[in-house]
């Protein structure tokens, strides 16, 4: 549809847009040492559609009357590309699976909804035709959440969200803006920022998701420390079901029951289909800078975080690179091509001399990023505050220019992923978080489980981390992983891999996830999560409120 924005259908992002690292000297090395791969030339500018193979549509032409009898038939489609851009998120596995044409189960219709009276109806025919209906965003699902179930023999329709793109109000005493749920993050900060607000909501699929995607999949954004996670943010919602709409006031707290808002965020299109929210909105800070910090060892940074936070310095964010992530930044500078961008190199170089001669070894060294907003007034004094802190943690300051390029870069890392696919290499995430107490312990239990997992698929694999989204309690730990897969069984040594990693993390006190949500890739550790009872929990929420299992069915729990 032209008046929805959609990602190419092969992989992540706009066509056009690509990670290169021919301009980065240092990076071809690096990869070589990690993983073994002599890295070769971008081959692949875009997949003509026309290798595709995809499963014809089983979509009946009276379901396909009705669905164009309620959004109009321009606004129903059937054709196979918009199918498959539909079928699944951008997880690795994914994209995976796209590139090789193994299509399980392809959605038969998508239907773009232009109110919320259609999406009642759309589902009031899901029930009726039994129809299997599955809300759709931006399509940047990393954990398998839009994916429909391989034996799914029931007509399956794709609800694209995209033309409920708008703000629709903004309560300026209360900072609360009401906001149709398939609007984009840059449209929506476009809208924000022109009335002076934002949300502050900043995921690494910022320019793909939509805000309605964020509360189905429990979000959070680089700025959550200031802004909050997106259940913090939501204060009010309305989600159609085919018996009505549920409409829970945008109030700052309640004491109603079980909390409503709380069980309809994270659930994944189980419950209905989200079309409007009431989030907390901000005024736009008159200042926003980003300051680099290197210290001596991951276990210093921590320590530097955890008591920025128990000194309840009002920060924006605080992000740590662990001694590998570390490393990788670095190896992805670019060639300084400008005198100035030669003399920041040569200071580099010498910073990191002097690091050497006072003691540091500079591979375990941890770079640390800080983000202060407010007044000038406000960001000066907090500075002086983290500087403080940092240096008692041996910490040097490097200062806004490392910060700056991390702002400017900080939603271009998804790019890579398509890249080391050309170079028959796996790069993927895994993310968690837990208490202060367990953060060390989490994160040497995922190396070594890790390395065992390479060891058991007998490859030379990498893994990295960093620390961000900090709480009173404890923090998340991202991780990244990569290996050169096997053209063979790509798909059993990625579960051998992923499954190491995400089993260290509950075996060692952590979560299954902290804000990717749960989909099908995380559901066989939901039992060790949240307890068996739990589950049951779930399971009966789910059967009471969809008999029908018409409602992306499977997410979650199965």
């Amino acid at each position: 549809m032209a008046h929805v924005k959609h990602q190419k259908w092969w992989g992540w992002g706009e066509e056009g847009v690509f990670f290169d690292y021919q301009n980065k000297p240092a990076f071809a090395p690096f990869v070589k040492n990690a993983i073994g791969v002599s890295l070769r030339p971008r081959e692949r500018d875009t997949v003509d559609f026309a290798t595709a193979r995809v499963p014809a549509s089983t979509a009946s032409e009276d379901v396909l009357t009705v669905l164009r009898g309620i959004s109009g038939a321009e606004h129903v489609s059937v054709d196979d590309e918009l199918r498959i851009v539909h079928w699944a998120g951008k997880s690795v596995l994914e994209l995976m699976q796209t590139l090789r044409n193994d299509f399980a189960r392809v959605p038969d219709a998508v239907v773009y909804p232009g109110s919320e009276d259609e999406v009642t109806a759309i589902l009031t025919a899901a029930v009726e035709h039994d129809l299997v209906v599955i809300p759709f965003g931006g399509g940047s699902s990393i954990s398998r959440s839009l994916q429909a179930e391989a034996d799914e023999t029931r007509c399956i329709v794709s609800v694209d969200m995209g033309r409920l793109n708008k703000v629709l109000e903004i309560d300026e005493t209360s900072g609360l803006a009401t906001i149709q749920a398939g609007v984009l993050g840059p449209d929506m900060e476009e809208q924000l920022n022109a009335r002076g607000w934002t949300l502050g909501h900043f995921p690494d699929s910022f320019a793909h998701s939509t805000l309605g995607g964020w509360a189905a999949t429990r979000s959070s954004g680089m700025q959550s420390d200031k802004y909050g996670d997106i259940a913090d943010i939501v204060r009010g919602l309305r989600m159609v079901r085919p018996s009505g709409t549920v409409v829970l006031r945008s109030l700052p707290s309640t004491s109603t029951g079980p909390s409503l808002r709380e069980m309809i965020i994270g659930s994944e299109g189980r419950l209905g289909i989200i079309t409007e929210l009431t989030v907390q909105v901000h005024r736009l800070p008159q200042e926003h800078e980003v300051i680099a910090y290197m210290f001596p060892t991951w276990q210093q940074a921590l320590t530097a975080v955890r008591q920025y936070t128990e000194a309840e310095i009002p920060l924006t964010f605080a992000r740590v690179s662990d001694a590998h992530e570390t490393a990788f930044s670095l190896a992805t500078q670019k060639a300084a091509t400008s005198v100035k961008g030669k003399l920041a190199a040569k200071g580099q170089d010498a910073l990191w001399a002097v690091m050497r001669k006072r003691g540091w070894d500079t591979d375990a060294m941890c770079i640390s990023y800080v983000c202060f907003e407010g007044t000038p007034k406000d960001v000066a004094e907090r500075k002086k505050a983290v500087a403080k802190i940092a240096k008692a943690q041996g910490a040097v300051v490097l200062g806004s220019g490392p910060g700056a390029l991390y702002d400017q870069k900080k939603f271009d890392t998804p790019h890579l992923r398509d890249f080391l696919l050309e170079q028959n290499t796996v790069g993927d995430v895994s993310e968690t978080a837990a208490p202060w107490s367990r953060l060390t312990t989490v994160h040497k239990a995922a190396y070594d489980a890790a390395q065992r997992a390479y060891e058991r698929i007998g490859k030379t694999g990498w893994i990295m981390s960093h620390m961000s989204h900090s709480y009173h309690s404890g923090a998340c730990l991202y991780f990244t992983f990569a290996y050169v897969f096997d053209d063979e069984k790509p798909y059993e040594e990625y579960e051998i891999v992923k499954s190491a990693i995400q089993q260290s993390f509950v075996d060692s006190g952590a979560t299954l996830s902290h804000h990717h949500g749960v989909g099908v890739e995380h559901q066989p550790w939901m039992e060790q999560d949240v307890s068996p009872e739990g589950v049951a929990l779930m399971k009966g929420l789910f059967h009471a409120a969809d008999p029908g299992t018409n409602f992306n069915p499977g997410k979650i729990v199965s």
